[in-house]
């Protein structure tokens, strides 16, 4: 099934300038592991090591975020919009 991904600016090079990309699979991380199998390398940026999105990349289902449903075990569907968004930190203290 597939599923429209969004990639943010900084992952562009790594997706051949591609803004949206499509995966598959059943769960967010198997799109993860699809993406990888696609453009090598942006699994890396995206997951720790055991495969669990780094702390400071959000990612979002249909404009949900992923932490509020099953994590990287939530399952996605033929049709689903995957939005993969850096924190983003800084400003005057």
């Amino acid at each position: 099934m597939a599923v429209k991904v969004r990639i943010p600016s900084p992952l562009m090079k790594l997706t051949n300038n591609q803004s949206e990309v499509t995966a598959e699979g059943a769960t967010i991380a198997d799109l993860f592991n699809n993406l990888e199998s696609q453009f090598a390398g942006i699994k890396d940026r995206i997951c720790e090591e055991n495969g669990t999105p780094r702390r400071f990349i959000n990612i979002y289902l249909n404009e949900e975020d992923i932490r509020f449903l099953e994590g990287e075990n939530t399952a996605v569907k033929e049709g689903d919009e995957v939005s993969i968004i850096p924190a983003i930190a800084g400003g005057l203290v």
